[in-house]
Order: C-alpha cells, then structure tokens, then sequence
C-alpha cells in the first residue's frame, strides 16, 4: 500500500487537509494524537518521559502535558531527548496501524514529518503551506494563546520547505477541495500503475 506524508507547519491547515482526504475514504494517521496515546499507554515510553522530566511529570498515571511542553519548549536539549524518546514508537506504530487498512493508500500527518524521521517510512509526501503571519494569527484564534507562546512553538519546527511531492497552498487564495481532489486522483493513479499485472 502506497504511504504518504502530509506535513506543513503549525496552523498551515494539515488537519483540515487531513479531512478533506478522509471523506474521500483514506485512511488518516494522526501522529500527534497517536503520540500524545502513546505517552500514556506505553510503559517503555512512560518511563523514559519519567527519566527525563521527573516523576511528576505524571500526575494519577496521565501526562502532564502542560508542564512537560513548557519545559521542552523552553530547552531545546529536553526537547531533543523527548523527540528521541516518542518518535521511533510512533514509526513502529504507524507500521502497525497500516497493516490493518485498506484503500488506495493512507496518509500520515506529522508536523515534524521530516525533521522527526518519519519520511524514512512514506513513499510520497505533500506539504501544506500557508504564510507564517496567517499560521500564528490561526493558532492564536484556535488555541486561545498568546502570540508570544505560539511564535516560540513554530520556532521549534523548520520553517524551510522539505522538497515534496505535493504542495497545496492554505493561504486563501485557493480553494482547498479541488488541490485535494487533483493530489487523490494523481494517488490513485499511482497506486494503480504501481500494482503488478498479473
């Protein structure tokens, strides 16, 4: 099965990419809902988030996000250590998850898709992309934070563009639905001429 990576910075509009593709019927693979689980059902990772951050970086055996985030957010070196942590168990879990889907292919969003690896595990990637005043003034309004708190979250992520193999442009001068459309049909174009004939 074809894999592909969707990525784009913070508030660029991958989640609302992500579900435009799911009612075309693919499979979407939320990396950072699938992290954010992981970290608090993987004992393995569990308790290498405790080594790093202290024991009460869990509180009644839950994460403690907040106090995490604002810790690794605040030290690159922390922020490095957890990354090294989570993102090999999100690599073995996609694997997993993708043996049980079906479609012409699945797609795996992640922020970081390139910064954290996980290109290593997709065959094709598209990017998302929209200006960085646009993405902060967004999340802003989506997260309820402050512009200062949400500048320091996209400086953690790499604002030069990874060569892709798509690119759909969220800045609002395109409408979103026939870039997907167009990216589908060229995907399913390649799943089909990719398959052995018999």
């Amino acid at each position: 099965m074809l894999k592909v990576g969707i990525t784009g910075g913070i508030g660029s509009g991958k989640s609302v990419v992500c579900r435009l593709f799911a009612l075309l019927g693919i499979p979407v693979y939320d990396s950072d809902r699938r992290a954010r689980e992981l970290m608090n059902t993987s004992a393995p990772l569990m308790e290498g988030i405790r080594s790093i951050f202290g024991q009460e970086s869990y509180c009644n055996g839950e994460l403690d996000r907040r106090a995490v985030a604002r810790e690794a957010f605040s030290d690159r070196t922390l922020l490095d250590r957890l990354n090294a942590l989570v993102h090999p168990a999100v690599m073995e879990d996609f694997g997993e998850w993708t043996i049980g889907q079906k479609g012409p292919y699945v797609l795996l969003e992640s922020a970081i898709l390139f910064e954290s690896g996980l290109e290593r595990h997709i065959d094709l990637s598209i990017r998302v992309d929209a200006p960085p005043a646009l993405r902060l003034e967004r999340v802003v309004e989506r997260d309820g934070a402050t512009p200062g708190q949400v500048a320091r979250r996209m400086a953690n992520q790499s604002d030069a563009p990874h060569p892709s193999d798509f690119v759909i442009d969220n800045s609002g001068g395109a409408l979103l639905w026939p870039q997907v459309l167009a990216i589908d049909n060229a995907l399913r174009k390649r799943d089909l001429s990719d398959q052995e004939i018999p």
